[in-house]
C-alpha cells in the first residue's frame, strides 16, 4: 500500500515540474515578443516596411495567446469536460484568424498602392535572431505539451512556430528587396503566412470541440 502514495506523489511532482517549465517558456515568449513589438515596428516605420510592422503586430497576437496558456496552466481546478481547455483553444484559434485578416488586408493594400519599402539591415539581423529563438521555443513547448498533455500549450507552440516562419519569410523578403529590388515580396511573405494562420485557426477550432465518450 505504501507504494501507491509514493507513486502518486512522484507523478504529481512530475506534472508540477512540467507546468512550471511550460510557464517559464510562455513568460520567455512574452518577454521576447514585447521587445519585438517595439523593435520591429520602429524599424518598419523607419524603412517603410509593411512586413516589419506586421511582424510587430503579430507579436501582440502571440502575447495574447501566451497569456491564455499561462492562465490555463496556472488554473488547476477541476475542469469537467475540459471546458476551460476547449475555451482556450478557441481563443487561440481566433488569435490566428485576427492575425490572418490583418496580414491579408495590409498586404493587399500595399500591393495595390505599389508601396516600395526601403532597406533595413538591422531588421534583417534582428529577424535572423528571432527565427532561431522562435523555432527553439516552439520545439521546447511541443515537448512540454506532449509530456504534460496540454492542448492549449500545444496550440500555442504552433503559433510560436508560425512566428518563426513569419520571421523567416519576412527576412527573405527584405533580402530579396535589398538585392533584387523585388518590392512586392514584402507583402507577398505576409500573405503566405496569413494562409497558414487560417489553416492553424481552423485546426485548433476543431480541436476545441468537446470530446465524445463511448459511455455518454
Amino acid at each position: 500500500m505504501g507504494l501507491c502514495p509514493n507513486g502518486a506523489v512522484k507523478k504529481t511532482k512530475t506534472v508540477e515540474e512540467l507546468r512550471r517549465r511550460g510557464l517559464r517558456l510562455e513568460w520567455a515568449t512574452n518577454g521576447w515578443n514585447a521587445m519585438e513589438v517595439v523593435v520591429t515596428i520602429t524599424l518598419g516605420i523607419q524603412a517603410g516596411s509593411l512586413a516589419l510592422i506586421a511582424f510587430g503586430l503579430d507579436s501582440v497576437v502571440e502575447i495574447f495567446a501566451s497569456t491564455v496558456v499561462i492562465r490555463n496552466l496556472r488554473d488547476d481546478r477541476h475542469d469537467p469536460g475540459d471546458r476551460r481547455v476547449h475555451r482556450s483553444l478557441r481563443m487561440i484559434a481566433v488569435a490566428f484568424w485576427v492575425l490572418a485578416a490583418f496580414l491579408v488586408a495590409a498586404s493587399v493594400r500595399s500591393l495595390v498602392l505599389g508601396d516600395r519599402p526601403g532597406n533595413s539591415p538591422l531588421g534583417v539581423a534582428y529577424l535572423a535572431i528571432t527565427a532561431v529563438a522562435m523555432f527553439g521555443l516552439a520545439a521546447l513547448k511541443r515537448m512540454t505539451a506532449r509530456d504534460l498533455g496540454s492542448e492549449p500549450l500545444q496550440a500555442e507552440a504552433a503559433l510560436t512556430f508560425l512566428d518563426g516562419c513569419l520571421s523567416t519569410g519576412i527576412l527573405t523578403a527584405l533580402v530579396l528587396n535589398a538585392w533584387l529590388g523585388w518590392w512586392w515580396t514584402d507583402a507577398g511573405a505576409a500573405i503566405v503566412v496569413a494562409g497558414f494562420s487560417v489553416a492553424e485557426g481552423v485546426g485548433h477550432w476543431r480541436e476545441s470541440a468537446p470530446h465524445e465518450h463511448p459511455d455518454d
